[in-house]
C-alpha cells in the first residue's frame, strides 16, 4: 500500500511538470473591465474586418511612400494569435511595440500613445483578449512592404528618437476630471495617432498636451483628421464640452456630424463610454489652446438671400441648389442635428479640403448608436457630378455664408476620385456579447 501511494505521487507530480499550467480564471468584473478598455481603445478599428471573426485581424492599412500593412490576429488562437503571450509578453506588445518573438511592430500600432496606459488596465486587457474573446484560426496576411523597406530592427532606433516608454503622469495643477480625459486621449484612445500631423520618419509630431502640434489635424488616408485644439475657425474653439460629449455619444451636435473613419470611432467605441469618461474628454479637449490666431466664425446671410432670389452667379451655386440645398438648406444651417450645418462647421473653414472631396465623391457610412442607424447619409455624387462641378460647389460653400476658405481645384477632385472608392453601405458594430 505504501508503494502504492509514492508512485501515485510520483505520477502526480511527473504530470505537473509535462502539463502547461492553467490560467487562473479571471473575475467577471475584471473581463467587463477589460471589454469596456478595448472599446475605449477601439481595438476592433485595426484588426477586424467586415464580416471577419472580431480581432482576428485582416484589415489593411497603406503606409505612405512604402506599401501596405495587415491588423494582425490578436484572438487567443496559439497558432495565428496570441493564445501563448504571457502577460509580459502581452504588456511588452502593447506598450513598447514588441511582439511575442521579438520582431519589432510597425508604429501602426499605436503603442507611443499606448505606453500610458496604466498596468492595471493593461492586466484587465490581456484578461478581456484571453479569456473573453473566442479564438479565431485565421492566419495573419504578411505585409505588402518589400525588402529592405520592411526590416524591422530599424524600429529600435525609431523607438529611442520618437516612442518614450513613460506611462501617464497626471498634472497636479489640473483636476481629476481634466486628468482622466488626458489619460484617455492621450492614451488609451490615441487620439493622436490620426489627429497629430506626422514629421519626414512619420512620428507624431506630439504627444501630449504640452506640445503645440499635439492634435493639429493631420491628413490620413485621403481624410483630414480635423483640428481638435481650441481653434475658433477650424477646431473645437465653438464647441461647448457639452457638444463635444455629445459627438463622441452621437456622432452629431449642431456644429458637425461624423463621417470617414470617424464612424468607425463613433461605431465601436466612444459610444460605449460612460457619460463621465466622455465629460472627462470634452474638459480636456476644451482646455487645449488654438494654434493660429483666427477671428470666431460670423455668419453672413448674402449667399442665402442670392439663393432664395435665385440671382446665381456661379455655377457652384447652382449646383449647391440643385444637389445640396435640400438637406443643408439655402441658409446652409441644415437641420441640426441630424443634417449637418455647412455654415460655421469646421471642415468647411479647414484649410485642407481633402475630407470635402472626399466625402462628396463618395459619401458616408451610416452611424450607429444604441443599435440604431442612423435615418441620413451623405450619399455619393461620383457619377451625378463631374470633376469640375465638385471643385465648383466646394468652391461655392467654402466661400458662402461669411466663409474664406481657399477654392478647390479640378485636378485635386480627379486625383482623389481616382484613389478612393464609395463608402460601404455595410454597417461594420462589432458586438461582443
Amino acid at each position: 500500500m505504501p508503494n502504492l501511494r509514492l508512485w501515485a505521487f510520483a505520477l502526480a507530480l511527473i504530470s505537473l511538470f509535462m502539463t502547461e499550467p492553467a490560467r487562473a480564471a479571471s473575475s467577471p468584473p475584471l473581463l467587463a473591465r477589460g471589454e469596456y478598455l478595448a472599446r475605449a481603445a477601439n481595438c476592433v478599428a485595426c484588426h477586424t474586418v467586415a464580416g471577419g471573426a472580431p480581432f482576428a485581424g485582416g484589415l489593411k492599412m497603406a503606409v505612405p511612400g512604402l506599401g501596405a500593412i495587415y491588423g494582425t490576429n490578436i484572438t487567443p488562437d496559439k497558432q495565428h494569435g496570441i493564445g501563448l503571450y504571457t502577460y509580459e509578453d502581452f504588456e511588452r506588445a502593447v506598450r513598447r511595440g514588441v511582439a511575442r518573438d521579438g520582431h519589432r511592430l510597425y508604429p501602426a500600432m499605436p503603442y507611443p500613445s499606448y505606453a500610458k496606459i496604466a498596468s492595471n488596465d493593461v492586466r484587465a486587457l490581456y484578461a478581456f483578449f484571453m479569456e473573453g474573446v473566442p479564438a479565431a484560426a485565421v492566419p495573419n496576411k504578411p505585409s505588402e512592404i518589400r525588402a529592405p523597406l520592411n526590416w524591422r530592427w530599424p524600429l529600435k532606433l525609431w523607438n529611442g528618437l520618437f516612442a518614450p516608454d513613460v506611462g501617464f503622469t497626471s498634472d497636479p495643477d489640473q483636476s481629476a476630471q481634466w486628468n482622466r480625459g488626458a489619460y484617455l486621449v492621450e492614451g488609451l484612445g490615441h487620439c493622436g495617432a490620426c489627429h497629430t500631423p506626422r514629421g519626414l520618419l512619420f512620428q507624431e509630431k506630439g504627444l501630449d498636451a504640452s506640445d503645440g502640434d499635439f492634435l493639429r489635424g493631420a491628413e490620413l488616408d485621403n481624410w483630414f483628421a480635423s483640428n481638435l485644439r481650441g481653434n475658433a475657425r477650424s477646431g473645437l474653439g465653438q464647441w461647448s464640452e457639452p457638444e463635444i460629449a455629445e459627438f463622441l455619444a452621437t456622432g452629431h451636435n449642431r456644429h458637425s456630424t461624423a463621417f470617414g473613419t470617424m464612424i468607425e470611432v463613433i461605431n465601436n467605441s466612444t459610444q460605449f463610454l460612460t457619460a463621465s469618461d466622455l465629460t472627462a474628454m470634452a474638459v480636456y479637449l476644451r482646455s487645449l489652446p488654438s494654434d493660429d490666431a483666427d477671428e470666431r466664425y460670423r455668419y453672413d446671410s448674402a449667399s442665402t438671400q442670392a439663393l432664395r432670389s435665385g440671382s446665381l452667379q456661379s455655377n457652384g451655386a447652382r449646383v449647391y441648389l440643385q444637389t445640396c440645398a435640400a438637406c443643408h438648406g439655402m441658409d446652409g444651417k441644415g437641420f441640426a442635428p441630424w443634417l449637418p450645418p455647412l455654415a460655421g462647421n469646421p471642415v468647411i473653414l479647414d484649410k485642407d479640403p481633402v475630407s470635402l472631396v472626399n466625402v462628396t465623391l463618395n459619401g458616408s457610412a451610416r452611424i450607429v448608436v444604441r443599435g440604431m442607424p442612423d435615418a441620413y447619409r451623405m450619399p455619393q455624387f461620383r457619377v451625378a457630378l463631374g470633376d469640375q462641378d465638385i471643385a465648383d460647389v466646394l468652391t461655392f460653400i467654402r466661400s458662402a455664408w461669411g466663409h474664406d476658405a481657399d477654392e478647390v481645384d479640378a485636378k485635386d477632385v480627379q486625383g482623389l476620385r481616382q484613389s478612393t472608392d464609395p463608402a460601404s453601405t455595410e454597417i461594420h458594430v462589432l458586438r461582443m456579447k
